[in-house]
């Protein structure tokens, strides 16, 4: 199977060769070097006019890449970090997430901003953030992440040549050396799709399930631990949610979940901290579903410790959400 690296590269080279409308813009992405983490590797040698490299201007990059997509290109604009996503907020939220009103729907902008998040790399305060929780619900404006239990580079197609509104991509740099994942034994998956959340959410689901954990991109790898171990050492059998529809929320998805199971107990996790963030708005959703099937509903948050990452790898991984978080956030239930 390819690694998760290979899946979004592979992606970007038949965009590019399909599509005259696919540019990439972004710091440091021409050949040799291919970008800070190889994703856009072996592009500016194919495709030497669509491939941009720029000034260190977020702010910059975003803007023109906006400007491209309304003259009717597809841009892919890469920030080296998620953490700097911040210095491109205004461009995103608003302008790109606003033209299609603002100048009374004789527009699009079909932007795709990429961008590596999360810690465990030991980069520091700066540049370990998950900070996609700060783009959430901002309307017009389309939040997705990939993980190894799915296609990547589907989803980054996907993204590219079927949205006509800005997508922020997020990528975890702890997933990208990893190897996709097509079966976990014992659970048969669900693919969930449709015209108001098109983005898919796989629901790894079992016969009878004790309850279900929920997450998305990098917090996968440790949800699949936690739900593996539970079952190994608990007797706890749990089904696996992964969610790449972060915003606008995929509540059709919750819904057919919810309703189509007989689930009480839901562990929701992310790697950000979990306060005012993607998991309490999961919560809330989980909650009202349960409630219209007639059902009461438990539900725990584990999420990131709400101060700074550190630089110190043990104090890093102490700080951040493991599967041992997962699973005592589960058995707290029980």
């Amino acid at each position: 199977m390819p690694t998760v690296l290979q899946s979004l590269n592979q992606s970007l080279h038949d965009l590019m060769a399909s599509d005259s409308r696919v540019v990439v813009i972004g710091e440091d992405l021409l050949d040799p070097y291919g970008g800070a983490f190889k994703v856009t590797k072996g592009l500016s040698s194919r495709f030497p006019d669509r491939v941009l490299a720029t000034p260190i201007s977020e702010s910059a990059i975003v803007g023109l890449a906006t400007g491209m997509a309304l003259r009717g290109q597809r841009p892919i604009a890469e920030i080296m970090f998620g953490d700097f996503l911040f210095l491109a907020g205004d461009q995103l939220v608003n302008h790109a997430a606003k033209f299609q009103w603002m100048y009374n729907d004789q527009v699009r902008v079909p932007l795709v901003v990429r961008t590596p998040m999360g810690g465990r790399r030991g980069y520091g305060p700066t540049h370990s953030q998950s900070i996609e929780k700060h783009f959430l619900g901002v309307p017009g404006l389309w939040v997705v992440a990939p993980h190894v239990l799915g296609d990547p580079g589907a989803l980054l197609t996907q993204a590219v040549l079927d949205q006509d509104a800005p997508v922020v991509f997020i990528e975890s740099k702890t997933c990208y050396g990893r190897d996709l994942i097509e079966a976990l034994p014992g659970l048969v998956c669900v693919s969930i799709v449709d015209a108001d959340a098109p983005f898919p959410t796989v629901w790894w689901r079992r016969e009878q399930a004790d309850g279900q954990v929920w997450c998305y991109g990098g917090m996968t790898p440790h949800a699949i631990e936690a739900v593996q171990r539970l079952e190994r050492e608990e007797g706890l059998l749990l089904d696996l949610v992964v969610v790449s529809q972060l915003s606008p929320v995929p509540e059709s998805h919750v819904r057919q979940v919810v309703t189509a199971s007989a689930n009480r107990v839901f562990c929701v996790t992310e790697e950000g901290s979990a306060d005012f963030g993607w998991s309490a708005e999961i919560a809330t959703r989980l909650h009202a579903s349960a409630q219209d099937a007639g059902r009461s509903a438990t539900v725990v948050r584990v999420g990131a410790e709400p101060h700074p990452i550190p630089s110190a790898r043990a104090h890093e991984l102490a700080s951040l959400p493991s599967a041992a978080a997962i699973m005592s956030g589960v058995l707290n239930c029980f």
